[in-house]
């Protein structure tokens, strides 16, 4: 295992030698960052599709990534791929002390509930001990996907209290708050078109809409950046289904009217179930 890793490295660091790759050498943290994204989205999509072999192939797309910005930081002087190895070890470690034992007397948590709940109390513990300002919140990064972003704030919120419980009660305050956000979008949407702000009013609560879905999500156990990803692949799998159809007559989705299209897209649901349509 050692000595693959050392291979590996060693090929990264001759791709960024002098005489290496003019590509490679080119690189920056920044300008690696599109393809970081890309490659995280290529191993979900794999994930989705449930590809177990090109997983591993994406998965080393994904360590590529790590290796290039490892190696640019070494050739600054900022740290190198051991130091990511040996903080990540050492953040395993001190975060899993129900397994590692650390000395204390803390309680071995029950459940992964309460392990999620001693990880976050040691997060604050950490941000506290380097000074860093604390918040509940802190280190949900901003560039996540808005939908992911939601749904994990919201988690932090719940974690600490703020939430209706998780049962039928708080179920139902859920769906009550959807209909109450979503009676707030129709007043929004029925204002004249003079009213002043209209427009910022509207987006304002269709994105409270959102949110309150993203709370549903969570209850009902539900990622909602998974099932909207999958929707929308269900849509396009189903539309190409369309066009295809459209295909074997000569004629293409242009040339059909709504009402033929509509009658295709519902024989497309009956032939391709969303079960059966993956990612």
């Amino acid at each position: 295992m050692s000595q693959r890793f050392q291979k590996l490295t060693d090929l990264m660091a001759a791709l960024r030698a002098p005489n290496g790759c003019p590509w490679d050498r080119k690189q920056t943290h920044d300008s690696l960052k599109p393809y970081l994204l890309e490659e995280t989205y290529e191993v979900l999509e794999t994930i989705d599709q449930q590809d177990r072999r090109k997983l591993a192939e994406e998965l080393g797309d994904v360590l590529l990534q790590v290796l290039f910005h490892s190696q640019i930081a070494a050739e600054a002087g900022t740290f190198t791929i051991d130091d990511v190895l040996d903080q990540l070890a050492d953040k395993l470690v001190r975060r899993h002390p129900h397994v590692f034992p650390n000395g204390s007397n803390d309680p071995v948590p029950a459940n992964a509930d309460q392990v999620l709940a001693k990880w976050e109390e040691i997060k604050r513990a950490e941000r506290e001990a380097e000074g860093r300002p604390e918040s509940v919140l802190d280190g949900i990064p901003q560039t996540l996907p808005a939908l992911l972003r939601a749904y994990q704030i919201q988690a932090r919120a719940s974690r600490v209290g703020f939430d209706w419980g998780h049962d039928q009660a708080g179920f139902d305050q859920v769906l009550m708050k959807i209909e109450e956000e979503i009676r707030e979008l129709r007043i929004a949407l029925r204002q004249p078109s003079s009213v002043e702000g209209k427009q910022r009013e509207i987006e304002a609560e269709f994105g409270d809409v959102l949110f309150s879905l993203v709370n549903l999500s969570r209850f009902v156990k539900v990622n909602p950046e998974d099932a909207l990803r999958r929707a929308v692949n269900r849509f396009v799998t189903r539309f190409q289904y369309i066009e295809g159809q459209a295909a074997r007559e000569g004629r293409t989705v242009r040339d059909l009217s709504f009402d033929e299209m509509n009658r295709l897209w519902e024989d497309a649901k009956r032939q391709l179930p969303a079960s059966d349509v993956r990612g």
